[in-house]
């Protein structure tokens, strides 16, 4: 049958070097999703000039703004999810449907964004370490959450350029949206002294900047919006939801993390907030090779070759392995020199120091996890890794963080633990489930959803043509 996807094999440029391929993909994919985390980073070191109250409050605004982001942003990565299992199963003809249905999803949930951030920014003074602090975190996140609708349409369409393999699109992007950040930065914090609301002015700017870029690129190829339908959205939904609730979850447990350590003094937090802000550049490669994993994976069941998805696995577990080695190498060596970059403080800096030792005990487990769970999406088995990094991520991380941290008295220490704990169970009950195969499930029925979706489109041709003859 023509349009049975499941009894067919299509075949894949990239099936003989899929290393090459991952590795093609993720390095941009690495540079353009440096973008939020990196502009928070220089926000983080424009701002540390003006003070630790003001670092703190940025630090602690900083992951509340990326918590009310991370399930929206989760939810939208099934965009290339979609995209790519099309693709694999020679149905580009969807792709504008589903970036239709991406836009649609992020602009209610970028206004949904605005209301619940202005909540939440009222009530972040009252997890402050100080008073300073509080009115820093308020000030920062009112303005960051201005740009939810911006953001989350550049989600959509970059996670559209993914599942399509164009992640260079996106890199110029990121680059230019950062170049942008750090001149406003300067302009507004250094020259003008705006502060904190400057940094974050600087920011919303850079993020625009993002958005025109992708949406130039996109209309390049074409955005045709007009095929998008409500099943479109529910199968968007369907394949995002589990991801995005993961994220707002495990966030969930980080934020509690956070704030556990925030009412430890200013000086845990602001070593907390430094230790995150480095090994953001350790983390993102490597879920750039997640990213590019699922694209590949997604592809591979798409046309009806699962047989790749562990080869897809492995090759990317060896790229991730062979960069967080290297930055375990490297945070043991140089983690003195990192900390300097932000303060100069003795107790400050000795705190911060322990941290990074603590991170360098599980990168490579961090980047085994990321790697896992990103195939594994791809695939279509979206729900039960979802459950194992909640799981994992509420056994550990706030629990061991009050345990440890305010019981026994090791401060952020405590929670840095706990969360060393997530991660390395995390990556072995994930590996464990891609290497029994019990994706396939999914998989197949991944496969199912495009062949109804391709009979649809026959009875919808043929009830057009007999309208059209009658």
């Amino acid at each position: 049958m023509s349009s049975g996807v499941e009894s067919s094999e299509r075949s894949l440029a990239w099936s003989n070097q899929p290393f090459r391929e991952l590795v093609r993909l993720a390095w941009p994919i690495t540079v353009s999703f440096l973008s939020f985390g990196v502009m928070t980073f220089v926000d983080t070191l424009f701002v540390s000039s003006i003070g630790t109250a003001a670092l703190a409050g940025v630090g602690l605004a900083g992951v509340a703004t990326f918590a009310l982001y991370c399930f929206s942003m989760g939810l939208l990565r099934g965009v290339k999810v979609l995209a790519s299992q099309a693709i694999g199963a020679g149905r580009r003809g969807d792709l504008g449907s589903y970036l239709g249905a991406g836009l649609a999803t992020a602009g209610v949930l970028g206004l949904l964004t605005i209301l619940v951030g202005e909540l939440v920014a009222q009530f972040l003074p009252l997890l402050a370490a100080s008073d300073a602090a509080g009115e820093a975190a308020l000030t920062y996140l009112r303005l960051r959450v201005l740009g939810a609708p911006m953001i989350l349409a550049f989600v959509a369409i970059r996670e559209l350029r993914y599942g399509e393999s164009d992640t260079r699109s996106p890199m110029i992007a990121g680059l230019a949206g950062n170049a942008v950040n750090i001149a406003f930065n300067y302009l507004f914090v250094i020259v003008l002294h705006w502060g904190v609301r400057g940094s974050a002015i600087a920011t919303l700017i850079g993020h625009g900047i993002e958005l025109a870029i992708v949406v130039y690129a996109q209309s390049r190829v074409g955005f045709s919006l007009r095929g998008t339908k409500l099943s479109h959205v529910r199968e968007l939904i369907e394949v995002g939801v589990p991801t995005g609730v993961q994220f707002l979850l495990e966030m969930g447990s980080f934020s509690l993390l956070t704030v556990i350590v925030s009412t430890m003094g200013e000086v845990q937090m602001a070593a907390h907030h430094i230790a995150i802000q480095v090994i953001h550049f350790s983390f993102l490669p490597t879920v750039a090779l997640a990213e590019a994993g699922s694209v590949l994976a997604g592809q591979a069941v798409g046309a009806g070759q699962d047989h790749l998805v562990k080869r897809v696995a492995r090759s990317a577990l060896a790229a991730s392995s062979i960069y967080t080695g290297a930055w375990t190498i490297g945070l043991l060596a140089f983690g003195p020199l990192l900390v300097s970059v932000f303060t100069d403080e003795a107790e400050l800096s000795a705190v911060a120091l322990v941290l990074l030792y603590v991170a360098a005990l599980f990168q490579i487990a961090d980047g085994a996890a990321t790697v896992a769970r990103g195939v594994l999406r791809g695939a279509g088995d979206a729900k039960v890794p979802a459950q194992l990094g909640v799981v994992c991520a509420w056994l550990f991380t706030p629990p061991l963080a009050w345990a440890l941290g305010r019981g026994l008295g090791l401060g952020a220490l405590g929670g840095w633990i706990g969360l060393s704990l997530e991660i390395l169970s995390l990556a072995l009950l994930c590996w464990w489930r891609l290497e029994r195969e019990h994706w396939r499930p999914m998989a197949r029925a991944s496969r199912e959803r495009l062949s109804l979706s391709a009979l649809r489109d026959a009875d919808d041709v043929g009830s057009a043509s007999i309208s059209y003859s009658g």
